[in-house]
């Protein structure tokens, strides 16, 4: 299956501006879209004035249509298809429950701007397993852009298991989080050349909580970093001073990751809270880092414990604290 290229093909009625997907699924129950089939998206197109935009104007990114958006779906399986060349984000569950994606290839070139592999928004119950995903930004983001009425967490009780992840920005969860994010496992996966390897991220304005985390058997092979974990975005100021809280401030908590091997061709990563929003409880067992520049960076930090965990850096030492609570080392 082929998407047109052509812009006008995909311009949405109702929102000015804005553009449907390629495949699109609303409110439906029982959905299945399995074979061994590929949907190109076409994205070529789209790619380059996207990225002389975001040139002109970092940070910024072009509206562009997605390749699947499946909103308020339940009992839902994806199974052994390829997703090529979306535009921008290539799987995208919005509200949905009861996900399973399995044994899913994705793929689009690592120059490709925002071209995320799957991108579970704001749903709950999502099994993402056996999938190899190779493409220009989050192997797999997990958001939660609002809260959700009835419910404490927007997007909660998702596993990611046994996924390859080549090239893109690693297995993500923000950078929205205002609707919460709780309960995500992630087991057996291996990360080989990309940006990033585990990646928690949100701003100030756009936080929640974002809680009971848990990373293990990890294998990350030239990864850049392993680590990061931040509650700034997208850039990390060098001095900052507490601020009220608010419902949009982030809240990183109860977060291990154990039995991960990587390799990092510059910092081994960071773990950043705000002054008024440490992160906190935060094990790492098992872990083995080895960076060619830098260590693991700690700041606004507590509860973190380091239980048979070795970093070891080629420039200074293995692990850079300021502001934080750190045990084990």
């Amino acid at each position: 299956m082929l998407a047109t290229d052509d812009q006008e093909d995909f311009l949405n009625p109702e929102r000015r501006g804005s553009f449907v997907a390629f495949v699109n699924g609303n409110d439906l129950t029982n959905l299945i879209i399995t074979g061994k089939g590929t949907i190109y998206g076409a994205g070529a197109r789209w790619w380059v004035p996207a990225e002389e935009a975001r040139r002109k104007t970092p940070g910024y990114t072009l509206p562009r249509p997605r390749l699947v958006v499946l909103t308020r779906c339940k009992n839902v399986r994806i199974e052994g298809v390829t997703l090529a060349n979306s535009p921008s984000f290539h799987l995208v569950p919005v509200e949905c429950e009861d996900v399973i994606i399995k044994n899913v290839t994705i793929v689009a070139p690592a120059h490709s701007p925002n071209t995320d592999g799957i991108d579970p928004s704001m749903s709950r119950r999502v099994s993402i397993c056996n999938c190899r995903i190779d493409v220009g930004d989050d192997n797999i983001a997990i958001k939660s852009g609002r809260p959700l009425p009835g419910r404490a967490f927007a997007c909660e009780d998702i596993t990611v298991t046994d996924c390859v992840f080549l090239h893109g920005h690693g297995m993500s969860i923000g950078s929205e989080t205002a609707g919460g994010v709780r309960n995500l496992t992630v087991r057996h996966c291996t990360f080989q050349d990309t940006a990033n390897g585990i990646r928690i991220k949100s701003p100030r304005g756009r936080g929640g909580a974002v809680e009971n985390l848990s990373y293990s058997d990890i294998t990350m092979t030239n990864v850049d970093p392993a680590l990061t974990i931040t509650c700034y975005y997208p850039k990390i100021p060098k001095e900052d001073a507490a601020q009220p809280v608010t419902r949009g401030t982030p809240r990183f908590r109860n977060i291990r990751i154990s039995n991960l091997t990587a390799n990092c061709p510059r910092d081994a990563g960071i773990i950043v809270g705000l002054p008024e929003s440490p992160v906190s409880d935060v094990i790492l067992r098992n872990v083995h880092i080895s960076a060619a520049t830098t260590g693991l960076a700690i700041r606004n930090a507590k509860g973190i414990q380091l239980k048979n965990a070795q970093i070891t850096a080629a420039q200074g030492p293995p692990l850079i604290v300021q502001d934080a609570e750190v045990a084990g080392r």
